[in-house]
């Protein structure tokens, strides 16, 4: 057994990198509960959507919330324990927020469902190609180390307001400011008490430093959210009951088994049917959109939490990257072939880390768990928003603090990283805060002369994310 265990240890560097084996397995539990929402998430997003022949994916005439749900948890599994024993990081895999909607709603309107998902195998893999040559992990590599700094804070400030956001305890307004506190700028529904309470009492811990502080709240929240449910009956959120539970109403299930089988979706893609169904033109838009989005969101990621986990070298780099980057972009192309979307790295892997893990076998712990909801998939439902946001907003602070490594007196620098930082919460996208960053570090160093300082593959890549930005003028130009 300890053999075993020293193996274990010597494969994933437990010890060298200053961690246990109990803090690992802890760390892969926080980020699996603080990501299972995609089991519930993506077949809503997915399975309800229809593609230009009005079908919806799996036996095309009823959506099949619960046969997409068990293919997001197969492929997520697979992926993030590929993560895990490959680049031997605590990232974990899922398919991706926004792009699934971008699938859904933007590319599946004008073909089929087989010839979208198609178009996210063919990205997934060009990435693998880009990754192969050396490129990608080149370009990660041509990032000023500051500017990584800033996507990591971007990240933390982004990571942050996705659990406010998620929580209910921000929302959008339909007239009035953007954004407000709570219902009409009170807090006043009981699924809104459960966060704060949850927040603060995983702010104490976290401060205290209690082993297990991130995953102890989220259960512990969880537990809460039920007896409140029980007690209130807030019931689900809408437009008529603002007050109720954001996405799961948290209860004890009444059925704890159940089982779809995830790989009769993998005959459900088409890599080149849509070249014969719209303009070549648009197909190939509709691949880059989704290539630039997938490319800057894991770098971005990896960058992010990697920092957070003390692995980032002081060259800005992290040990496997190649690796780390290989596994991600074959994500892109088992998401499509899987027909559940790209997969890539989740930001929610800094609950993990954030719990104290800092390798691959945290990544292992969180795609086993994710396998076991395929089938259990019922207690993945029973966690609320209201009870994950908690850990989202300690750890988007955790991430914050490395804010002091930017050099705020040079302009050069700071401007852009600024740039980085705020543009990724306020547009909710990774790779518009990292395009706006680039665009303007590269700018402001051409306008003062001094653009031989800027790497050749910046240049290259700053032009990719203007022609990025400018996609809607470009289709507009070109009527497609």
């Amino acid at each position: 057994m300890s053999d075993t265990r020293n193996a274990i240890d010597r494969f994933f560097q437990i010890s060298q990198r200053g961690s246990t084996v109990s803090r690992e397995v802890r760390g892969g539990l926080a980020t699996f509960f603080t990501m299972a929402y995609i089991v519930v998430l993506n077949p809503i997003i997915i399975a309800n959507g229809t593609d230009v022949q009005k079908q919806v994916i799996g036996d095309g005439t009823t959506p099949n919330v619960a046969l997409v749900a068990a293919g997001t948890a197969f492929v997520a599994g697979v992926l993030t324990i590929l993560m895990g024993v490959v680049g031997r990081v605590p990232f974990a895999m899922a398919a991706g927020l926004g792009l699934n909607a971008f699938v859904t709603f933007n590319i599946a309107t004008v073909m089929t469902w087989e010839e979208a998902m198609g178009l996210v195998f063919l990205e997934g893999v060009i990435i693998a190609v880009l990754v192969l040559t050396g490129l990608r992990t080149a370009v990660f590599h041509a990032i000023p180390a500051q500017l990584k700094t800033a996507i990591s804070v971007g990240i933390g400030l982004f990571i942050a307001l996705i659990g406010f956001v998620d929580a209910g305890f921000v929302r959008r307004v339909p007239a009035g400011p953007p954004l407000e506190m709570g219902i009409g700028g009170s807090l006043t529904s009981w699924p809104i008490f459960v966060f704060v309470v949850g927040l603060l009492v995983t702010a104490v811990m976290v401060a205290r430093k209690v082993k297990g502080a991130i995953l102890i709240g989220i259960v512990g929240t969880t537990v809460l959210a039920i007896v409140v449910e029980l007690i209130t009956k807030s019931g689900q959120f809408s437009a008529k009951n603002p007050g109720g539970w954001q996405l799961n109403v948290p209860a004890v299930p009444e059925q704890i088994f159940g089982f779809h089988n995830p790989l009769t979706l993998f005959a459900e893609f088409d890599p080149f049917g849509a070249f014969s169904r719209i303009s070549v033109l648009l197909a190939v838009l509709f691949v880059f959109t989704l290539l630039i989005t997938d490319f800057f969101d894991t770098m971005g990621t990896i960058v992010g939490v990697g920092r957070q986990a003390g692995l980032v070298q002081e060259d800005g780099t992290l040990p496997r990257t190649r690796e780390i980057l290989l596994v991600d972009s074959i994500g892109a192309a088992a998401g499509g072939a899987g027909s559940v979307s790209s997969n890539t790295t989740y930001i929610e892997s800094a609950a993990g880390v954030g719990e104290g893990a800092r390798t691959g076998l945290a990544s292992v712990v969180t795609g086993l768990l994710f396998l076991v909801a395929i089938f259990f998939a019922p207690l993945v439902t029973v966690v609320p928003y209201e009870a994950a946001a908690p850990a989202l907003v300690v750890v988007g602070f955790l991430m914050m603090t490395s804010i002091r490594d930017i050099d705020w007196d040079d302009f050069e620098i700071a401007i852009p990283a600024f740039l980085t930082v705020v543009i990724m919460p306020f547009t909710y996208s990774i790779s518009n805060g990292i395009g706006a960053g680039f665009i303007s570090y590269v700018l402001i160093k051409a306008v003062r002369g001094k653009a031989r300082e800027i790497h050749p593959l910046l240049w290259g890549v700053t032009i990719l994310f203007v022609l990025y930005f400018a996609i809607g003028p470009i289709r507009a130009l070109f009527g497609v």
